[in-house]
């Protein structure tokens, strides 16, 4: 698997996947601007799907993102893309491409 920078100690493959996970989440935390999305329905859960592809050289590509709003799937696209870089998953001594798919999950606060 891939591994996300913070999770290189980690000894098992599952310890490193959950730990990838978490990071992720917390990353996207952080930047995701959910403020620029006033416009929507407070209290109202937002759900985006989210693919993308970690390349041999551990880069961040060809991320897709499905939203029911267009502007949520940018700031999808535009959060995923500052990732960092990653130590690309490997095949025995062949680094592969890793597609990794994941939800962003949010709820707007009630004003």
């Amino acid at each position: 698997v891939p591994v996300f920078p913070g999770c290189e100690s980690l000894g098992t493959n599952q310890a490193k996947v959950d730990c990838m996970s978490s990071k992720i989440g917390e990353f996207v935390s952080r930047k995701f601007r959910t403020e620029n999305f006033s416009y929507l329905d407070s209290g109202d859960l937002q759900r985006i799907h989210v693919q993308f592809k970690i390349d041999v050289n551990g880069n961040v590509t060809d991320i897709k993102a499905r939203a029911p709003d267009k502007g949520l799937e940018r700031e999808a696209i535009r959060v995923i893309g500052k990732l960092p870089d990653m130590i690309p998953g490997r095949q025995g001594s062949q680094n592969v491409n890793v597609v990794y798919s994941m939800p962003i999950l949010f709820k707007l606060a009630r004003y």
